[in-house]
């Protein structure tokens, strides 16, 4: 994984990396079941506590010169008035996000069979966390499959379970009708996994190479002209022994 990409180029990567993981899955599964990217939207509340990520947005802040406040210093303001704000800065309001989510469905009963979700930083943090966990928990009761793909290192697990690896970046599978979740945790230095993506039995599963997924962005959206490798990857920051292998590779 790198973790360049976990930064402000994030929302690009998130839907390049749904529509390309359709595009994987699409001569697996078919004619029986198709592959669809759909869009579902969540309030972000609180969009000033993520860390890389710009929302679009023009604000213009106007700061007083201090010529006009040379007075203030003084005392030269009358008895009645009030001292000027330095500045005013604009509230900050909810923004609404729109998230990208892989559907297998069967082709002729149009029914969701399994569920990729690849994470957003809000599904990651309160409030969205807990919407994000109810959604999850909907699925299950539904008899859908989640596969749940977390490439963010920062902010809260959606599963949290006490023998949950520690690790940067987290895959989880939920089968339909099982109380179980099959987990592959990975660093910074490891590939990335190759998953099953199950359908509906008794078909067999169908196979999610997310190396090549993340290779075949890459390489299509030209990110390396983005992102600067001389400077510190975005927040958190990574343990000494993994920042020294960073460095390493950038030299190679």
């Amino acid at each position: 994984m790198d973790p360049y990409l976990e930064g402000y180029l994030w929302p690009d990567v998130h839907h390049t990396l749904a529509t390309v993981i359709k595009e994987l899955m699409v001569p697996q599964i078919r004619p029986k079941y198709v592959a669809r990217v759909n869009l579902y939207t969540v309030t972000d509340t609180h969009p000033e506590e993520d860390v890389g990520i710009m929302y679009p947005d023009v604000e213009v802040l106007q700061k007083k010169k201090k010529a006009e406040e040379a007075g203030v210093a003084y005392g030269s303001r009358g008895p009645d008035e009030t001292s000027p704000p330095t500045t005013t800065i604009p509230g900050i309001s909810a923004i609404e996000v729109r998230i990208p989510v892989v559907e297998i469905r069967d082709r002729e009963s149009n029914r969701l069979i399994t569920a990729i979700e690849i994470l957003s930083p809000v599904n990651k943090r309160k409030p969205g966390i807990e919407p994000y966990r109810e959604k999850r928990r909907r699925l299950h009761q539904s008899g859908v499959h989640l596969l749940e793909i977390d490439l963010i290192r920062r902010g809260e697990r959606s599963l949290s379970h006490p023998y949950l690896p520690k690790s940067h970046y987290l895959v989880t599978l939920t089968r339909a009708g099982r109380g179980n979740t099959d987990v592959w945790a990975f660093q910074v230095q490891d590939p990335l996994p190759v998953l099953p993506v199950p359908l509906h039995p008794p078909d067999e599963d169908g196979r999610l190479d997310l190396g090549e997924a993340l290779r075949l962005i890459y390489e299509r959206s030209d990110y390396g002209l983005s992102i600067d490798y001389h400077k510190a990857p975005p927040p958190p920051s990574f343990s000494e022994a993994d920042q020294k292998w960073i460095d390493q590779l950038q030299a190679s």
